[in-house]
């Protein structure tokens, strides 16, 4: 029987002709990337010895520019890593700031059929680009640093065509809702996207697919190769080294095989504490009253979900009674909707735009919840406590959705403003 593609990365990368489920392996790491945390004191210990410079990339993004002292001497030990070691790419507060994953996707540096690792849960975002990409823990990634090498189990694949195409209000964030809510929790276990979709899909979107295959509690997540991936690689990242994509063998073993038309795709809302099992269509909370409204992160931080929820609010305006904070995920993205006109209309409308960073996805700065407010977001998570106080309640929808409720003042369905489609 054949391979999936993330077995046939994983046996690949560990020099071996087959792997099979259940097995543990012990894989070559392509690419380390640190972030602030990795510098905080009450985690940092120092590195004697990094097997290869040129295989690290260091990016500020959850507290930048640094929103406390603590963040501030995070930043300071970071640089002075950077240094020692002679790391080049290193993406400190300011024009080559961003979230550490939008980066990766700005600058092209997920190579296909390649192992990717960082600390951060959503680092599987750069599954998108045809490579195993995993958050793992402080220690693994010190060793994947000195050593040059890391280890995993191989679990079961499931796969999932997309077919059709999207109806106007509709999105890769309602995608992710909708196999959250139907599915449940894909724990110990791969995800594969494919099908006669992705033509349609860019990487924006495909990435937005991927980073949340961490709320599904996925070990990896990644989409078959094709000329689109080909071309953005080509694009952001000139002079690139020679990689080998991976496709799928036509007798590979899944687990499951699952076919989503996108067409049937609604817009779809999280309620709070959970995005597993819990998904509604909007029109079942409409008119639940928010506080705040969130559209950012690594997962909705990209130029199109930006241009989406300015093409809801052009002309329009925030409630009086709503927060709406927009952060871009990079200072890139931040860059081309200044230069295309979309952070005026955001700005017109009444939205807050902030520079690139993780901000209030995380809880950290830049929009944390009070007690018992209520905030819907389109970020990564909508976990009790994630933004801030823990009274406070976090829906999560798409881009589209949020800007929609952000005018209405309440959860609202973004059909009205973008059209039903179909």
């Amino acid at each position: 029987m054949g391979m999936t593609i993330i077995e046939k990365i994983l046996a690949r990368q560990s020099g071996q002709d087959r792997v099979r489920p259940g097995e543990l392996v012990t894989v070559n790491v392509d690419t380390v990337v640190m972030f602030d945390n990795n510098f905080m004191d009450s985690v940092w210990r120092e590195i004697l010895h990094v097997i290869d410079p040129d295989r690290v990339i260091v990016a500020f993004d959850h507290r930048a520019p640094a929103a406390h002292v603590p963040s501030a001497t995070a930043h300071q030990t970071g640089r002075r890593f950077v240094e020692k070691f002679g790391i080049k790419r290193f993406h400190d507060v300011g024009r080559m700031q961003g979230i550490a994953h939008v980066l990766i996707a700005d600058h092209g540096y997920a190579m296909p059929g390649t192992v990717l690792l960082c600390s951060d849960s959503h680092t599987c975002s750069a599954g998108a680009f045809n490579c195993i990409a995993r958050g793992v823990g402080a220690p693994d990634i010190t060793y994947a640093l000195t050593k040059g090498e890391t280890w995993f189990r191989v679990g079961e694949t499931v796969r999932y065509d997309l077919e059709g195409s999207f109806n106007p209000a509709v999105s890769m964030k309602d995608v992710f809702l909708h196999i959250a809510g139907t599915y449940g929790g894909h724990e110990t276990m791969n995800v594969e996207f494919g099908g006669s979709a992705l033509p349609q899909l860019n990487m924006n979107a495909r990435r937005t697919l991927t980073t949340m295959g961490a709320e599904l509690s996925a070990e990896f997540a990644t989409f078959e190769p094709d000329q689109i991936l080909f071309d953005h690689i080509d694009a952001h990242n000139p002079g690139h080294p020679a990689y080998e994509a991976q496709y799928p063998d036509e007798d590979a073993t899944y687990a499951d095989r699952r076919t989503i038309r996108l067409d049937e795709i609604e817009p779809l809302v999280a309620l709070p504490d959970s995005v597993l099992d819990n998904s509604r269509p909007v029109g079942d909370l409409a008119g639940t009253v928010i506080n705040q409204a969130f559209i950012g992160s690594c997962a909705n931080g990209t130029i199109d979900d930006l241009e989406c929820a300015a093409k809801v609010l052009a002309g329009r305006q925030v409630a009086d009674s709503v927060r709406l904070i927009v952060t871009p995920g990079s200072q890139t993205i931040y860059r081309q909707a200044a230069k295309s006109g979309v952070l005026s209309t955001l700005v017109e409308a009444g939205a807050v735009v902030t520079n690139a960073t993780c901000g209030a996805c995380g809880g950290g700065h830049l929009g944390v919840l009070a007690a018992g407010e209520t905030c819907i977001t389109a970020s990564t998570r909508n976990f009790k406590g994630r933004m801030g106080d823990p009274s406070a309640k976090i829906y999560m929808g798409s881009p589209a959705t949020v800007a929609a409720s952000a005018i209405k003042g309440t959860i609202a369905d973004p059909c009205e403003f973008l059209g039903k489609g179909g």
